[in-house]
């Protein structure tokens, strides 16, 4: 301690505690320096302290997802809630599956991948977030809800697929096959959204992830159930699909990303409701 106090006597030539009887009291330039040193200390903690450490109120920063519509529509009430009330100054980009996640993670193109995540780059960071099942959705009054549903009668409706790359098979006829049976996809469509209002105008048949048996409802049912569709049990069985979220580990520490990473687990994992 004393070195130090020479050291400083020396570089601000002012002696900074003088003795007064048996005790030390400070210079009227040491009195003046405490006050600023304090908020310089406290600066240097802010500045060196974990990036998680932010304020979600002084953010000011725009985040892109990417995400299928489903997703994108199940997150988009519940993440702009969530802004408006701990972030305001946060924007949303949603972007579809448009860009290879792993060369668009790196490169900074968008913050976060949301969904069925298969792309393995060794770099990428992945949280799994809910696992689903796939269901059955039908308009009201379709026939097959007027009685119990069977493979047979589930491959012998007229289906809607859902593939961006434009197949017409999927684990659904995989498992059919098993059985000897086979289902006829009369339309390919890029996306849920589009596939659900089909069928609630049609009498195709069209698969959407919902929430496993005894677990919460999942906000990706939102807009099935918006349009008045049944979800009917599959009765095969079907792997479940696993939603999770991949960024890049430049991310992993900083405060901003970090909160966005927290309001997609509490939005996904939350029935949504009006965005108000």
């Amino acid at each position: 301690m004393s070195r130090t106090l020479a050291r400083l006597r020396r570089i601000l030539q002012d002696p900074l505690l003088v003795r007064a009887g048996q005790t030390m009291v400070p210079t009227p330039r040491a009195q003046a320096l405490r006050d600023e040193a304090a908020t310089v200390v406290r600066r240097l903690g802010a500045l060196l302290s974990p990036g998680t450490g932010v304020d979600p109120a002084a953010l000011r920063s725009t985040f892109t997802l990417q995400t299928a519509d489903l997703i994108g529509a199940a997150l988009a009430p519940g993440l702009l809630r969530l802004s408006r009330q701990e972030a305001p100054g946060v924007s949303l980009r949603f972007r579809a599956e448009e860009l290879e996640a792993g060369p668009a993670l790196r490169d900074g193109r968008i913050d976060l991948e949301i969904g069925s995540i298969d792309h393995v780059d060794p770099e990428t960071q992945v949280e799994e977030l809910v696992a689903l099942r796939m269901m059955a959705a039908v308009r009201p009054g379709h026939p097959l809800t007027e009685e119990a549903l069977t493979p047979a009668r589930l491959a012998a409706a007229e289906h809607v697929a859902v593939s961006r790359r434009g197949r017409f098979t999927g684990p659904l006829d995989a498992a059919l096959a098993e059985h000897g049976l086979r289902r006829r996809v009369a339309i390919v469509l890029p996306g849920h959204l589009a596939a659900m209002t089909l069928a609630a105008r049609s009498d195709v048949v069209c698969l959407i992830p919902a929430a496993l048996p005894g677990a919460a409802p999942s906000p990706l049912t939102d807009d099935a159930t918006a349009l008045g569709l049944h979800l009917l049990d599959i009765p095969l069985p079907l792997p479940p699909l696993t939603i999770g979220m991949a960024w890049h580990p430049r991310h992993a520490a900083d405060g901003a990303h970090h909160w966005l990473r927290t309001a997609v687990r509490r939005a996904l994992r939350t029935p949504a409701g009006p965005a108000t």
